[in-house]
């Protein structure tokens, strides 16, 4: 039996905020451009530098407003530094001039916000949103402060005890 793999992982800044859409049968969907830079320098000792947009879509697959499009919706803007992973997937179709057109898309599946953007924390950690089973605790800790009304449940868990 043959296996393959269709997996795609990006570090990178938004370009835009993002588009957010709802479907004709009512699903969210989140579309943005995701800039990864690249540097190097030449033989000359001459430094370069690259920059590639990657065009990403995330679905709501959760229950309504713990799906990843709700989550880029509220907390993601222009400038922010994202991780990324999900699947490429290319797709073509007929532009009004009759033109095939072609496009490479990254399909989302989960997002970590990693700060440094306008207003972000900076540093190398950040908030995790994989859909509905992930915790939305540290997102509204991050944006708002103490504001949980979004988010039931969030106040009512026990502190571990931690043995240091």
């Amino acid at each position: 039996m043959s296996r393959s793999l269709n997996k795609v992982t990006l570090i990178g800044n938004l370009g835009n905020d993002p588009e957010i859409r709802t479907t004709s049968n009512g699903s969210k969907v989140a579309n943005f451009s995701l800039a990864t830079t690249r540097q190097w320098s030449s033989a000359s000792g001459e430094k370069q530098e690259k920059t590639e947009w990657h065009k990403c879509i995330a679905w709501n697959a959760g229950a309504k407003g713990t799906g990843l499009a709700d989550i880029v919706e509220r907390y993601v803007k222009k400038g922010d530094k994202l991780y990324v992973e999900g699947s490429i997937e290319y797709r073509q179709f007929e532009d009004k001039e009759k033109q095939t057109r072609y496009v490479t898309e990254i399909k989302v599946r989960e997002i970590l916000l990693l700060g440094g953007g306008k207003g972000g924390s900076g540093g190398g950690g950040g908030d995790s949103f994989d859909g509905p089973a992930r915790s939305s605790k540290p997102a509204a800790a991050k944006k708002g402060g103490g504001d949980f009304e979004e988010f039931p449940g969030a106040l009512d868990q026990e502190d571990d005890d931690l043995p240091f």
